[in-house]
């Protein structure tokens, strides 16, 4: 829940704030920090700022026990590499040396910088240390930051991250989300932290730069984090340069109109329509009508009086009827005037095909398309695409080859290349869509407005996207969650880069790297992240044909026992739990299986089995109720040939679907070239299957259970 604001002290971070500011500022002095800390009931240790030796000496005795002294100057952000850092100082005397040597050790290493004095603060206990933090990313806005701490926060970079401001159960969970995790419980003999403290640590920090937009970075390093509390020994905050102008949105209500026409129309207008085989214009148009698109399809060509058999336009607003899309299929420079007649003529959609706009270089034309499609009301797609296909409409709005086959996977694309591999992939593996989408600049619609209308679509089972970037990561967040729950989204996700590392100016912003925090932002939103093309497209053809999981048992059956050690791997890889297999369904297992086979997890039949022994074996799986999922491993034999394998699970699944039985199958196929066609019956009969890999399957199995777990359909493993 958000901090209750009448515990916390706006006014005092507003002047200290603006302080700062006054002063040209937009590093504050630890004393300016400890303020703010204080305002926002940030725990941290006592302490006082001496301007002489003698001041320091009277502020160290107010303390129980040693102190740490730090030098405070607007102008040395890292105190540590100016020596302006003594800890464990304990006498009076060693107090005035100390505050001494900090002030030498500053004018030393930087002779111009401004000393404020020196902070003397209260030695914390020993404990863990670990680093919270704040950052704004340029994707997803606020973030907080949680990791070990200290100074190889750096070096180690067990660090995990969260959209701000977060809740109580989302601070918890970043506790659990590093690497490190099992330290803050205890290890050896160790006791466990304050779990709690330091969780309202992150849930504090989060909420101070929510409500202070101008806040560009907080960092607490280190936090020491003990069985009775949590305290910063340090707080580093930056001012952002500027805050940006907020980007204009549409409601959800306003999406689902507007993309509903994009992708449903009644009737599409073809700007720059030709005749002339070869060029676009023409592709686009014999794409519509070759494909059987129902709806009107009106060429405009002020050169043209019939285009492909139907009456060519010379302006869109001669058009007759109600219009829901243009495409552009001109050069870019006449796109403006003919968009502000797209405007004119009231056309909700607009498809912009044509390049030549900020890819490469020409942003001043694109700012003026989206400027002129914001004043008329005119949604863009595009400009620089390959245009899109809506196969339930027979709609093929592209100059690229037709597709339609309909399913139930929708696919976007940032980049032409990629699609045209999307395309490509769905023709050879048969995979049936509900759309194809080219995104390219991104102008203005992008992956959220899509992913809205995605998420509602009946045609539409799982989604998948290539980008690379994200225009509004909070808005895609939030359509992604709404989404989630209903079906999966697989994200491929280009550019694994640290560039927000470079003008890093704290811990934190040295920590998040772009890659960073998609990761763990998009696994927050319940997103399942592919590792790579060919993962992205097979995960969206197979969690459609997976049922969903009903729990966490997932049994082996192999007639192979290698096989079956490497599905056990990939099991661990992909987050699986291999059932414990209990004495009464061992001993069933035992009665299908040779004497020198292997019950157990995995169930090893051997390779010389009949297919008897897959079907009986495969049956009692399926239809034990405490197993959950199976993981089949295929061993090429002339006993079990390939085809007659996949045969005999294909008629076992489908009968046990028939006694309401709906569990998930995937299967391993090793052998000779019959194998593939074997893997493709069983694909084609609802058991995802792939010959010469362990791999992949088990993969496939990891990305439906990801979803289940982010969907909230099974419970969230701990």
């Amino acid at each position: 829940m958000p901090v209750n604001h009448d515990a916390v002290d706006r006014d005092t971070v507003t002047e200290v704030l603006a302080g700062v500011r006054a002063e040209g500022r937009s590093a504050l002095t630890a004393p300016e920090g400890k303020r703010i800390a204080d305002a926002y009931g940030i725990a941290t240790p006592g302490e006082a700022l001496a301007t002489s030796a003698d001041e320091a000496v009277a502020h160290a005795g107010s303390f129980d026990g040693p102190v740490v002294l730090k030098i405070v100057s607007p102008d040395i952000l890292h105190k540590t590499d100016a020596g302006g850092v003594i800890v464990g100082v304990e006498s009076a005397e060693q107090v005035r040396a100390a505050y001494d040597r900090i002030v030498a050790n500053a004018r030393e290493y930087d002779a111009g910088a401004r000393i404020t004095g020196v902070q003397v603060q209260q030695m914390l206990p020993p404990g863990q240390e670990v680093i919270v933090g704040a950052v704004t990313d340029p994707t997803f806005g606020k973030v907080v930051a949680f990791g070990l701490g200290g100074v190889l926060v750096e070096v180690l970079k067990d660090v995990t991250f969260r959209l701000a401001p977060v809740t109580e159960d989302e601070a918890a969970s970043m506790l659990d989300s590093i690497g490190a995790a099992e330290i803050l419980r205890g290890v050896r003999g160790a006791p466990a932290v304050d779990r709690a403290a330091l969780a309202e640590q992150i849930r504090r920090v989060s909420q101070l730069v929510t409500d202070f937009p101008e806040i560009a970075e907080v960092d607490l390093n280190p936090v020491i984090a003990t069985p009775e509390g949590a305290l910063a020994a340090d707080i580093r905050v930056l001012l952002a340069e500027s805050v940006p102008a907020p980007r204009r949105t549409h409601t959800r209500e306003e999406i689902l109109s507007s993309m509903t026409r994009l992708m449903q129309p009644r009737s599409v207008a073809v700007i720059g329509a030709s005749s002339e085989a070869g060029k676009i214009g023409n592709s686009v148009m014999r794409n519509l009508i070759d494909g059987g698109f129902a709806g009107d399809i009106h060429p405009v060509n002020p050169k043209a009086d019939e285009i492909e058999g139907r009456k060519a336009y010379a302006s869109v607003l001669d058009v007759p009827g109600e219009v829901d899309v243009a495409v552009f299929a001109i050069p870019a420079k006449f796109v403006p005037a003919a968009l502000e007649e797209v405007g004119a003529r009231n056309i909700p959609n607009a498809v912009l095909i044509p390049s030549g706009f900020a890819e490469t270089g020409e942003h001043e034309l694109q700012d003026r398309i989206v400027a002129i499609a914001e004043e008329r009301g005119i949604r863009l797609l595009g400009p620089n695409i390959y245009g899109y296909y809506s196969p339930w409409q027979d709609l093929c709005a592209t100059f690229c080859t037709p597709y339609d086959v309909k399913g139930p996977v929708a696919l976007t694309s940032q980049s032409g290349g990629i699609g045209m591999a999307i395309l490509g992939f769905a023709r050879t593996t048969k995979t049936g869509v509900s759309a194809i989408v080219g995104l390219g600049n991104k102008s203005d619609i992008d992956e959220d407005d899509l992913l809205t209308y995605f998420g509602e679509d009946p045609h539409t089972k799982c989604v998948a996207m290539h980008l690379e970037d994200l225009k509004d990561g909070r808005a895609f967040v939030e359509a992604a969650r709404a989404t989630v729950p209903k079906k999966p989204i697989v994200v491929l996700k280009a550019g694994r880069t640290s560039a927000g590392a470079k003008a890093a100016g704290s811990h934190t912003g040295a920590l998040a790297g772009d890659d960073a925090v998609y990761d763990d932002i998009l696994r927050q939103a319940g997103v399942i992240r592919a590792p790579g093309l060919n993962e992205m497209l097979e995960y969206a053809r197979a969690l459609p044909v997976l049922p969903t999981p009903q729990g966490e048992n997932v049994v082996i059956i192999t007639g192979a026992g290698g096989s079956g050690v490497l599905l056990s791997d990939a099991c661990v890889d992909n987050g699986l739990s291999l059932m414990d297999i209990p004495a009464d369904l061992d001993e069933a297992f035992m009665r299908y299986i040779p004497p020198f086979g292997a019950a157990g997890n995995p169930i090893d039949i051997t390779g010389g089995e009949p297919p008897s022994t897959y079907e009986a074996t495969i049956r009692l799986g399926l239809e034990d109720p405490r197993v959950h999922a199976l993981i089949l491993g295929y061993w090429h034999t002339i006993v079990t040939p390939p085809m007659v394998f996949a045969e005999l699970t294909a008629r076992v699944v489908a009968e046990a679907r028939a006694k309401g039985i709906h569990k998930p199958v995937v299967a391993s196929l090793a052998g000779d070239t019959e194998v593939e066609a074997a893997s493709a019956h069983l694909f084609a009969h609802g058991v995802v299957a792939y010959p010469y890999t362990t791999e992949q399957p088990v993969a496939a199995l990891g990305a439906k259970y990801r979803w289940a777990r982010a969907a909230g359909l099974l419970p969230a493993k701990g």
